[in-house]
């Protein structure tokens, strides 16, 4: 216990803080010497990326299938039967980027029709499937 110094004897108040700096200073310089060592350990030569002028990738035309009200089939005006549209989209699937899909259907086509050339396309890994429509005249 410390005493102090003055006339009254009574016992100090304070809190020595020297064996806390003390501490506190091993402390530092333990986390000092072992950061270094907490980094990467296996050395890796990272290639270089060169951020001037990006890569795009070209651009695809899309590919467009018409439906008939009588179910006849055209890819890209051509017309085909459904095993070569079910073969084309599986060669067109396997393309990177791969091809955006529109899909025209005749407004007296039944749904179940254009419907099944969806389903076709997307069976064979065709993930941009679209509808084309003209504009209601009626609305301008």
């Amino acid at each position: 216990m410390a005493f102090s110094s003055g006339g009254s004897g009574g016992a100090m108040a304070d809190i020595n803080v020297t064996p806390l700096v003390d501490v506190m200073l091993v402390l530092l310089i333990i986390f000092m010497i072992t950061a270094p060592l907490m980094t990467h350990k296996v050395k890796v030569d990272l290639p270089e990326a060169n951020l001037d002028k990006k890569q795009e990738p070209l651009p695809t035309p899309p590919i467009t299938v018409a439906v008939q009200d009588d179910g006849s089939l055209f890819w890209n005006d051509e017309p085909v039967t459904k095993e070569m549209l079910e073969s084309r989209f599986s060669v067109e699937a396997q393309k990177t980027p791969q091809p955006q899909v529109n899909v025209r259907g005749d407004k007296t086509t039944k749904y179940r029709i254009v419907n099944e050339v969806v389903k076709t396309a997307q069976a064979q890994g065709m993930r941009k499937v679209g509808f084309v429509t003209v504009r209601d005249r009626s609305s301008n």
